[in-house]
């Protein structure tokens, strides 16, 4: 039976909100000018990410976290690759089946509810592991690049791109801003966020050579102020779906990330790894 964690249930609450208040990609954006709208920046970081990945036609890609599909579906139709997404959020992965009918790729597209820190797959079945802002929520990041690099084939690559910790979190500092931790993690789930250093150690550790690691959190800070309109714009509908509560502690949310963001104790990355030929 797949697994039960508390980003499954958590996804499976919010998802139908998210798509209002984030936007169909459900991730943020990579901004070119601060008034670039949400979609184009959006758009962006999956395009940024794939030419990282140097994504090319006929590929097989581990989808790993996949959200609602949007991604994997734009991998299937952009490079005509056949995409493998998995998650362990039964509402996701009904969203990324119908996405796929509807755009035409369903051939090219299957989802999988499956853990992405065991995540049952045969060995050295893909060309391509994509993570994108998933692995925050895992408890094992580490078992996670570990499954991504048993996954590949010689000479496959790795993606990855997340919500980072760009400065150490000391405990009086977590218990200055106890308010504001908490309301992102009834928010957004329960997380945890890393350095670049540290995920490019565990890369490493599952034998894969580091690429590239990038720091992205300037362009993707527009992110916040897209979200919040999108909070008002949509306040009734999202209301319905999760809450008066729920409405607030995203809005919240938003605030308490561009401080974050501004005080350089969170931020966003980007890192490729290669597995050996």
């Amino acid at each position: 039976m797949p697994p039960t964690d508390s980003a499954a249930s958590h996804y499976d609450r919010v998802t139908r909100a998210w798509t209002l208040l984030l936007g169909d990609d459900l991730h943020y954006g990579y901004f070119s000018s601060p008034e670039e709208p949400l979609a184009q920046a959006t758009a962006s970081l999956t395009r940024l990410m794939a030419e990282r990945a140097e994504m090319r036609a006929g590929l097989d890609v581990l989808d790993v976290g996949c959200g609602t599909g949007h991604p994997a579906c734009e991998l299937a139709t952009t490079y005509a690759s056949r995409v493998t997404g998995i998650s362990t959020s039964v509402e996701c992965i009904a969203y990324a089946i119908q996405r796929a009918a509807a755009r035409g790729v369903a051939a090219r597209t299957r989802f999988l509810q499956a853990d992405a820190m065991d995540n049952g797959l045969p060995s050295a079945g893909f060309d391509r592991a994509w993570v994108m802002e998933s692995s925050h929520l895992m408890d094992r990041k580490e078992a996670m690049v570990a499954e991504c690099a048993r996954v590949l084939r010689p000479g496959g690559v790795l993606a990855l791109c997340d919500v980072i910790r760009r400065d150490e979190l000391p405990l009086p500092y977590v218990l200055a801003h106890a308010r504001q931790f908490n309301t992102l993690r009834v928010a957004f789930g329960r997380a945890k966020m890393e350095s670049l250093e540290r995920y490019a150690g565990w890369l490493r550790g599952a034998g894969l050579t580091v690429d590239r690691s990038e720091d992205i959190s300037a362009e993707t800070r527009p992110t916040f102020d897209r979200w919040r309109r999108n909070a008002h714009a949509h306040r009734a509908e999202v209301e319905a779906l999760i809450g008066g509560d729920g409405w607030t502690q995203f809005a919240e949310s938003c605030d308490y990330l561009e401080q974050f963001w501004d005080a350089r104790k969170l931020g966003y990355g980007l890192l490729v790894a290669r597995k050996p030929c």
